[in-house]
């Protein structure tokens, strides 16, 4: 049995637009050509793939698990085309590495330096995604490792604890709450907030909770990092939620309150996860096993 990955990457293309003809069109192919390669797919393997129909196609059970193995055979080859491109450049090997907010800014940064550091051969793809995002792009094998929040991960999916960084609460010593040592989110409804600016992970996290308990915070002033946020927090502005280890650190320089939030959502436990740390590429499991030694 032979697959063409003109194929595959058709039938991904089919699979995510739920139409033979806007797969076609995203594919670059005639719908004539398009359709012929379908049917051929399922004459070869010998099962229907899709349920056609006026609206569109629905994956079968078989084309559910042809679409699972597809994306895998193709985030491979995309792999093994960026590590043999990336000899030119002197770099021969790549990690694509998904992380929430919290740890692209607290918790990985150092043990990543110290990786490269080690490796001049391997780069590293880091892009900053919301846990939930992070994964499901690794069950569909779009990225090699993740750093997310285990609560969010599905219970097939491997991981390691990385670190815990519970969600606290930061006032100025003059603010709202300052002097209480617990609170629940639903509380802070009347306040004034700075925050992250809207693209970034945790900040959707918080949204997504603010949303469930019928809140929308307003906010005065949004920013990239924590430390800009603890020093408008410091000067009175608002309050904000951000992660334990940055509001510890901020507050040996500035004039804050840490207040710890009841709610289950803000206990934290980060995790670095793949879908089989065995079936990792050989840098990646480098860098999974490098993790795993750093580990706090």
């Amino acid at each position: 049995m032979r697959f063409d990955l003109v194929d595959l990457q058709l039938f991904i293309a089919v699979a995510d637009q739920r139409s033979i003809t806007r797969g076609a069109e995203r594919s670059h192919l005639a719908l004539a050509s398009a359709s012929a390669r379908i049917k051929g797919l399922e004459e070869a393997l010998g099962v229907a793939l899709l349920k056609r129909g006026r609206r569109g196609v629905e994956l079968t059970a078989a084309g559910e698990s042809l679409l699972d193995h597809a994306r895998l055979v193709i985030h491979q080859v995309d792999v093994m085309r960026g590590d043999l491109a990336s000899f030119a450049s002197g770099v021969r090997a790549s990690v694509h590495f998904l992380a929430n907010t919290s740890g692209l800014s607290e918790h990985l940064p150092k043990a990543l330096a110290a990786f490269l550091r080690e490796h001049r051969d391997v780069a590293i793809d880091i892009e900053e995604r919301e846990s939930t995002d992070i994964a499901a792009a690794i069950l569909a094998g779009a990225a090699d490792l993740g750093f997310a929040a285990e609560h969010a991960l599905p219970d097939h999916i491997e991981r390691f604890v990385f670190s815990e960084d519970r969600l606290m609460l930061v006032t100025s010593r003059r603010g709202p709450f300052a002097g209480r040592r617990q609170i629940d989110f639903q509380e802070t409804g009347s306040c004034e907030f700075v925050g992250l600016t809207s693209a970034t992970a945790l900040h959707i996290h918080i949204s997504k909770h603010a949303a469930r308990l019928g809140m929308r915070p307003h906010y005065r002033a949004r920013l990239r990092d924590f430390d800009a946020i603890c020093q408008m927090v410091a000067a009175d502005v608002g309050v904000a939620v951000v992660p334990e280890s940055a509001a510890r650190r901020c507050a040996k320089l500035m004039p804050l309150s840490m207040i710890r939030l009841r709610d289950a959502w803000a206990n934290r436990r980060s995790v670095i996860c793949a879908r089989s740390f065995k079936s990792l590429p050989r840098p990646a499991k480098m860098l999974a096993e490098h993790l795993r030694g750093a580990a706090e």
